[in-house]
């Protein structure tokens, strides 16, 4: 576990060195992914849907606001519907617009909880979302979870009706609006897993908030099992078949999702919880306080040996004679004839040292030499 916390330490602090370029690359990755699934379901004007356009768009909403990019997938999808049909681009237009208003009134510069929505269900991990949402955010979250679920199953409609839907004559335009708008309203799955979708979140958010120990762990379970149970209950009484395999597969990857978020977000130390209570003249106070887990990310110390130690004998000689001399000074004051003594006893050392590590000699050559 240390070891874990060491390597977060490290991540978090390389994210806070290069965040800008981490933002940016999730970014572009993202409009890759979302705009190469509407391409890859709905792609009926072939121009849009070409590798240049999807690359192209990924770039430009690299730089651009979230927003943009939940714009531009909009508007890609009324592309590919006007080469199918322009009615019902005309009614998703609508159907938009409403979404858009909502989007903007309940959850301004939240535009990323529509896309998650969207890739979710296309990836056939829809119940990650719920949990995600309900960990990293609050009920209202709702609102734009539920225009991603919609968008979903509108394209998923038009993918499969694409040839009953295709038609030129006024009154056929008539019956595929029609038939459109009543799949879209009337789609029982849509409703079921928007159902589902609504109960996860609020489930999950509620137990993640409770002052009890393991909250998100126990929030991650208890929403994956709520989607499951519902899910499956779902396919009962509506006679649905929502593919058990997806249900047990995405319930079992957003309760893993759900331990790693908490593991980033809310790392804490519950065998160090202390529980505080204090009052005032108004309101007595029952504070649980659990600390955050931190650890010191260990620092390699490297030593760099840049000069030539001495022989043994020079420099450690004169560093004695000149530690015995200032000794001898500091311990000499205080009686009379102090000084006299002071002078004989550093003279004596000095002859000493100077004889016992041949320096005198060394001196005396010196002078020879000369």
């Amino acid at each position: 576990m240390s070891n874990l916390l060491v390597w977060k330490e490290k991540l978090q602090s390389f994210y806070a060195k290069h965040s800008t370029y981490i933002s940016k690359a999730v970014q572009f990755l993202t409009g890759l992914l979302l705009f190469g699934m509407i391409n890859y379901n709905i792609g009926f004007m072939k121009t849009a849907s070409s590798v240049f356009c999807t690359v192209g768009l990924a770039v430009i909403c690299t730089f651009l606001p979230a927003v943009i990019m939940t714009l531009a997938a909009a508007a890609l999808v009324l592309v590919h519907f006007y080469a199918l049909s322009m009615p019902i681009a005309m009614i998703s237009a609508l159907i938009f617009m409403i979404m858009y208003i909502f989007y903007f009134r309940f959850t301004p510069g939240k535009s990323w909880i529509l896309i998650v929505s969207v890739l979710s269900f296309g990836l056939n991990i829809p119940f990650v979302a719920p949990i995600v949402f309900g960990l990293l955010g609050a009920p209202v979250w709702i609102v734009p979870a539920g225009c991603g679920v919609i968008v979903y199953y509108m394209i998923r409609f038009v993918k499969l009706s694409a040839t009953a839907l295709k038609s030129s004559g006024a009154e056929a335009m008539t019956e595929g609006m029609l038939s459109f708008t009543k799949q879209v309203l009337t789609n029982r799955e849509m409703w079921l897993m928007l159902m589902i979708i609504v109960i996860g979140i609020l489930v999950v958010n509620a137990v993640k908030n409770r002052s009890v120990d393991h909250a998100w762990k126990i929030a991650s379970v208890s929403g994956a099992a709520v989607c499951v149970v519902a899910a499956a209950a779902g396919n009962l009484l509506l006679d649905e078949m929502i593919p058990y395999a997806i249900i047990i597969l995405s319930a079992v990857a957003g309760a893993a999702i759900g331990f790693v978020l908490e593991f980033v977000f809310f790392s804490v130390d519950y065998s160090r919880t202390e529980n505080v209570q204090f009052e005032d003249d108004e309101y007595y106070y029952y504070v649980k306080a659990v600390p955050k887990v931190g650890v010191t990310v260990p620092d390699k110390k490297v030593k760099h040996i840049t000069e030539r130690q001495p022989e043994s004998g020079e420099g450690s000689a004169e560093n004695a004679i000149a530690a015995a001399s200032e000794n001898a000074g500091q311990g000499a004051a205080g009686y009379p004839g102090a000084e006299s003594e002071r002078n004989t006893e550093e003279i004596l050392l000095t002859r000493s040292l100077s004889k016992e590590l041949g320096l005198d000699q060394e001196q005396q050559n010196e002078n020879n030499i000369q």
